[in-house]
């Protein structure tokens, strides 16, 4: 791995904390030494960088957030976990997003997890484009109340992160799903564009209709994007929208404990956690736990991702009328978890390769086993032709 140290400051500290707590288990570098993290390791940063949102916010957030999260007891966990520190701001936006591009190729190079803490969510940007230059096809799970389509035209905001990646050549997303949409936040048409793309949308009110609907989608994805504005402002108070509706708390923590959970997510962005006096200390006992439910789930991981051998699932083959290929189903022995294959065209090369596998439910086989044809199944089709 090359230095990356280069790009932090403003290092935590581990003292003070009880044996058994967050701050005894935590790496924390500093300028002087900078310890690479590890093979397998979850290493934590923070983004402050709100420009493009235009808003004015200090760093005071970081060092309460990290009083919070390190008085908290780590589980039995097995997996290091690295506090990497703040990365410098760059003179201009640009620069801090370059930084953000080298930090992200590095650390999944070298199968480290990062966690970001932001910062606007344009960050996502930089985030997908640490996975440009390693020349992987990557899904985006977004965790909002909003669609940051926006005009690619303008310059990269908060409210068009999603449209830049969309045009960017060469491209390398390849699924784009969106959950907790909040219908009068968000232009009809743009959601007519992602269905037209083959893209996923999910509103509110869908998660609440049946909240196992998220695991799937959670485990399909590469980069989880989550906008801390989701949440309702009585669980969040620092809500830019202050919005009476979103995600309760402890579902946002679910949200997050799935994402550790998946072996397909290799990177987790926090974003737009801004914050007033009053709200401070209460929004960074949510964050910090929102955290922690990451890092439960990613030591729970199960390493079973069907690539490869398919030794150790269960096979399905359903058949549907008019149909006349097999719809394929695998279910893990080691987790219960279930994905369908995707028959690919052998013409196009390993590109798609890795996204053969669309996690599903169990639900998804009961439909088809009634003869319904899989919108995931059939969506997953249509961008692999």
């Amino acid at each position: 791995m090359k230095d990356i140290g280069i790009y932090f400051s403003d290092f935590g500290s581990v003292e003070d904390y009880n044996h058994g707590q967050l701050g005894q288990v935590i790496v924390c570098n500093t300028e002087s030494n900078f310890e690479p993290p590890i093979k397998g390791a979850v290493a934590i940063f923070f983004v402050p960088e709100y420009r493009n949102a235009d808003l004015d916010i200090t760093t005071d957030y970081i060092s309460i957030f990290r009083k919070s999260f390190y008085s908290l007891y780590a589980g039995d966990w097995k997996s290091k976990i690295y506090d990497l520190g703040v990365v410098k701001p760059g003179k201009k936006v640009e620069d801090t997003f370059a930084a953000v591009t080298e930090i992200i190729h590095e650390l999944v190079k070298a199968k480290v997890t990062p966690v970001i803490v932001g910062g606007s969510q344009d960050l996502t940007l930089a985030l997908y484009k640490g996975y440009q230059k390693l020349e992987q096809t990557v899904n985006i799970l977004d965790i909002d109340s909003t669609l940051d389509m926006g005009n690619p035209e303008n310059s990269v905001s908060p409210d068009n992160w999603l449209s830049k990646i969309i045009v960017h050549k060469p491209g390398y997303l390849f699924n784009y799903s969106l959950i907790g949409y909040q219908s009068y936040y968000v232009n009809p048409a743009e959601i007519a564009l992602l269905d037209k793309m083959y893209f996923d949308s999910f509103r509110l009110g869908e998660f609440y209709a049946d909240e196992t609907m998220v695991e799937p989608i959670v485990r399909n994805a590469d980069i989880l994007s989550f906008d801390m504005n989701s949440i309702r402002s009585s669980d969040f108070r620092g809500n830019q929208k202050n919005a009476p509706h979103g995600f309760y708390g402890e579902d946002a923590c679910r949200i997050m404990r799935y994402a550790g959970w998946s072996d397909k997510l290799t990177c987790l962005g926090i974003f737009n956690f801004s914050q007033t006096d009053v709200s401070l200390l209460h929004d960074s006992n949510l964050l910090a736990q929102m955290v922690w439910y990451f890092l439960e789930g990613f030591n729970l991981r199960k390493k079973d991702y069907p690539i490869g051998s398919k030794t150790n699932y269960t096979r399905y083959a359903v058949s549907l009328d008019d149909f006349k290929d097999e719809i394929v189903f695998y279910k893990s022995d080691k987790s219960g978890r279930w994905w369908m294959e995707v028959p690919y065209p052998k013409i196009k090369g390993m590109k798609f390769q890795r996204h053969l596998m669309v996690p599903c439910n169990y639900e998804v086989y009961q439909r088809a086993l009634e003869n319904e044809m899989p919108d995931l199944w059939w969506k997953t089709f249509q961008k692999l032709s």
